[in-house]
């Protein structure tokens, strides 16, 4: 006969644990979580939701070793709930990082499914927004751009496919034909002259790189590949789900893409600096 896990009392023949134990132990960390996205999202006493997670914890037989990825996981629905608008407020900013400095949440835990990166993002779109440079990601390391005078950098994407627009020209209903002599030596073959043309346009992989965005620019370093476009030369963006597309001006200006992962943040964040 063994005990059950949860209170350590018999819990039959070939068992470990009590069912009524089992759910408590479920409903007490689903307790938890409920209650630290409560305060993140909402703000409020956070000494008065440690007592009650440590409370919680205690009569649902959870274990201190588990406390802090239920936080993190009720930390990281907070942060869901925040951006349900699409915007980051102040307050929930506040009231978020209120939380991680309390509990001393690592941002290495925090961004695991990526929850840390979105609310930097938040940030960042907020101050655009209220009509800020924002100067909230830390780069380590020197950037391959070219800066002009009172350029700031304002993000950076790393891994970032840049797609072009190609032409390409085909010809279609040609016909075997036959040759014709017109001269001596000289033959004029009919099929050397082949059907109607035809154009079609391709999106190409031609690089991948770096894509910075300042203040007066987006950037682009590759292997292959580097340039710089001026906000003011853009004339049409197009959101993607992974990126963004860009029109510049110019008669021969063709149709350029970014795949940076997030199009959301990436288109959000490149058309409003360019209204900076």
């Amino acid at each position: 006969m063994g005990d059950c896990r949860f209170c350590e009392k018999p819990a039959g023949f070939l068992r470990y644990v009590h069912k009524e134990c089992e759910s408590r132990y479920k409903e007490g960390k689903n307790k938890i979580i409920s209650l630290v996205e409560h305060i993140g999202f909402q703000g409020g006493n956070i000494s008065s939701l440690e007592k009650q997670i440590n409370d919680q914890a205690l009569s649902d037989f959870i274990e201190k070793t588990e406390l802090n990825k239920l936080i993190i996981t009720g930390w990281e629905k907070a942060v869901e709930r925040a951006f349900d608008d699409g915007v980051l407020t102040k307050e929930e900013e506040i009231s978020l990082t209120a939380l991680i400095e309390h509990f001393s949440l690592t941002q290495e835990k925090l961004d695991k499914n990526g929850a840390f990166s979105k609310i930097v993002k938040g940030a960042v779109l907020r101050d655009i927004f209220e009509g800020k440079i924002p100067e909230r990601q830390k780069i380590n390391g020197n950037i391959p751009f070219n800066l002009q005078k009172t350029e700031k950098v304002i993000w950076v994407f790393q891994d970032v496919k840049y797609y072009e627009q190609k032409k390409r020209t085909q010809y279609v209903g040609s016909s075997k034909g036959i040759s014709v002599r017109i001269a001596k030596g000289v033959y004029y073959r009919t099929s050397a002259f082949k059907g109607e043309r035809v154009e079609t346009h391709q999106t190409i992989h031609t690089d991948t790189g770096l894509l910075g965005v300042t203040n007066k620019h987006i950037y682009f370093s590759g292997s292959g590949k580097s340039f710089r476009i001026s906000h003011d030369k853009i004339v049409s963006f197009e959101p993607y789900s992974d990126g963004i597309g860009l029109q510049k001006d110019g008669v021969t200006a063709k149709p350029q893409s970014f795949v940076t992962g997030n199009g959301w943040f990436t288109y959000n964040l490149i058309t409003n600096v360019a209204q900076l």
